[in-house]
């Protein structure tokens, strides 16, 4: 195969060609305060040789004045553009670098590590397909990882690499950092982080970060670079559900007029059938129209501009999608929001909302809670302050097409604007279709409940707890139809049946066929049957019992409803995680295969979406771990919370 360099001097256009053909990945830096991002970047453009001999020359000569690395040369400042940042050392601004080897694109963003520009961190991270989380060695797991970590995770990011750093200064002693990695995995476990690695290195001379370190003979895993050469991102893009944001209409003349803009997810075709929202009109598509020509399909990201057979009314900030995969269409949605400004977020002050784009004015008319990102417990709030982050309930002046943010970034993401000063002020991920003002589940009606007399029992929590030798509580296991919720739960009632503890298993589909049989499976039958659930899980509760309760539960208020029914202290959430494609292998029962017929209408990851736990107290991934590995890890958490094991 003929060489790069032998292509730039033999035939520079035959290489432009191959350099665009590679695949792009984005990612970021992340991590606390001097934890070495910029130095890592730095390492990893010099070490690549993608800095320009002047570039270096310069470099070379600043490192005598500003560097931190006793005059030798110093690759942070390879991204410490600002004069205040190579005076402090530190980042400040999203610094973005790009780079290419023989087998990928990068374009890296180099986000600050203090908290007062956690907001800066957030705005390089949206548009991120991995995270390259730093951790100094010598000081391990700190407040502003797990910050960075939760953001990493809210945001969607599926591939996260933990690069303890600075692992010269600790002798490059593996112990070191299997403690570590040991503290982080213990942390991530109760965040949605699909695909963890973790990488010993050292930025400054290099070590695992192109090159394999001798110095580390005990790490038999990918260097930094090789792991970002070959991380698999292809299926992270959505290509199911098509959505297309009108950017600008197009007419060059009398006799053409287009839809400009980028497809945001989907592909598209000439002559499919496509509806324009918020109108529902519907037309044909004529002809996708680019700057090298006419495609007969086009996919996300690509920016086109797309012709249709009728005349139909479209402007600016409407979208366009498929008749029979259609977005949510609402002026009102729950959001997690990241507040980016000074001056706290008021409840019902009105802001600027630009959602894909479209800009229509809107306000946050209740905060449901807050989130503390050390403990990631959720904390009443009146309003968020800077870089805290917090549900919302969001109204609109005007009905947006949106999807769930996990299942569509482009869709599901807005940012708010101050209406004075035009200033970026905060920014949301769009968590769920349905909202508690669209209707009002049992949960909320109290009309038969006010007058009734709580039935007190004569044998108290404390002489059950001393009879079971266990305390009661509830392990709700949610998780997509074929993930393996039931044999799991089915299987640690085994468990703890055989080791002397009294267990019940409530199951979703068992309840279905007694008390839920009047139950469909829309949003809100869905969040009925899970009430109903949570009310008989709190009795065997009340009775000293353990509850495992397998339901979908795809959605993270109602599991959070079902928390303060069964109390918060004795809930605890598991999420069983699998692909979607190994449940539709395991879907014995059809369901998914009548979900794409449209006979189950409103189907978890089919027709509907699926809300992963935020914070679920452990992450069971099925595809990797057997039934007794589950079950293992099961009995662990239960012990740790001090549930059994009592004596």
């Amino acid at each position: 195969m003929t060489s790069a360099t032998d292509l730039i001097a033999t035939n520079i256009e035959e290489y432009l060609a191959q350099h665009e053909r590679k695949e792009l990945l984005r990612f970021i830096t992340c991590g606390s305060v001097d934890d070495g991002k910029s130095t890592l970047i730095g390492r990893l453009l010099y070490d690549t040789k993608t800095i320009y001999e002047d570039q270096l020359r310069k470099l070379e000569q600043d490192s005598l004045r500003h560097g931190t690395t006793g005059g030798r040369f110093d690759p942070a400042l390879v991204t410490d553009g600002l004069k205040e940042e190579r005076e402090q050392g530190i980042t400040i601004d999203v610094a973005y670098r790009y780079f290419s080897t023989a087998k990928r694109k990068f374009i890296i963003a180099d986000t600050p590590g203090h908290e007062q520009y956690t907001r800066n961190m957030a705005t390089g991270a949206s548009t991120a397909d991995l995270a390259i989380i730093l951790i100094d060695a010598r000081h391990g797991v700190l407040t502003q990882t797990r910050r960075h970590s939760f953001i990493v995770s809210l945001l969607g990011i599926r591939h996260v690499v933990v690069t303890v750093n600075k692992m010269d200064l600790v002798d490059f002693r593996q112990e070191v950092f299997e403690r570590i990695r040991q503290d982080y995995a213990d942390f991530a476990a109760r965040l949605d982080i699909p695909e963890l690695h973790f990488i010993p290195i050292s930025a400054l001379y290099g070590d695992n970060v192109v090159d394999r370190s001798q110095r580390m003979p005990w790490y038999d895993g990918p260097t930094l670079l090789g792991l970002l050469e070959t991380v698999y991102i292809r299926s992270d893009r959505n290509l199911e559900d098509f959505r297309f944001p009108v950017q600008w209409v197009n007419r060059p003349n009398l006799d053409f007029r287009g839809y400009s803009g980028t497809i945001a997810s989907g592909i598209i075709r000439q002559g499919e059938e496509v509806m324009v929202l918020p109108s529902r009109r519907r037309s044909r598509v004529r002809s996708i129209v680019t700057y090298d020509g006419e495609l007969q399909e086009a996919f996300a990201p690509q920016a086109v501009t797309l012709t249709l057979e009728d005349e139909i009314d479209i402007s600016r900030g409407d979208m366009l999608v498929r008749p029979g995969n259609v977005p949510r269409l609402s002026d009102r949605f729950d959001a997690m929001i990241v507040w980016m400004h000074e001056s706290p977020l008021v409840p019902g002050r009105p802001y600027l909302l630009k959602h894909t784009t479209k800009t229509v004015v809107g306000s946050v008319t209740a905060i449901r809670y807050r989130i503390d990102v050390n403990t990631l417990h959720r904390q009443p709030a009146e309003t968020l302050g800077l870089n805290e982050i917090g549900r919302c309930h969001v109204n609109v002046n005007q009905p947006l097409a949106f999807d769930a943010y996990r299942r569509n970034r482009a869709t599901g993401a807005f940012i708010l604007i101050d209406r004075i000063s035009n200033a970026t002020i905060g920014a949301g991920m769009i968590l769920d279709r349905t909202t508690a003002d669209e209707a009002r589940p049992a949960w909320d009606d109290p009309s038969l409940t006010t007058s009734f007399v709580p039935v007190l029992s004569q044998v108290t929590p404390e002489e059950r707890q001393r009879r079971y030798a266990q305390r009661p509580a509830t392990l709700l296991l949610t998780g997509l139809t074929g993930s393996g919720k039931t044999t799991i739960a089915l299987a640690l009632e085994r468990r703890l049946f055989d080791a002397g503890y009294w267990c019940v298993v409530l199951d979703g589909q068992q309840l279905r066929r007694g008390l839920s049989k009047d139950l469909g499976f829309s949003a809100d039958d869905r969040s009925e049957n899970l009430r109903r659930g949570a009310e008989i899980a709190r009795l065997l509760n009340d009775a000293g019992i353990i509850c495992i309760a397998a339901f979908v539960a795809p959605d993270e208020e109602t599991r959070q409803r079902a928390a303060q029914v069964i109390g918060p202290e004795r809930f605890l959430v598991v999420h069983v995680a699998a692909p979607i494609e190994l449940c539709r292998q395991r879907d014995s029962a059809g369901h998914y295969q009548k979900a794409d017929q449209g006979v189950f209408t409103h189907f978890p990851g089919v027709s509907a979406p699926y809300e992963p736990p935020l914070a679920p107290d452990l992450v069971l991934p099925t595809d990797q771990l057997g039934i007794d590995e589950c079950v293992e890890r099961l009995v662990t958490l239960l012990s740790e919370r001090g549930i059994i094991g009592l004596t």
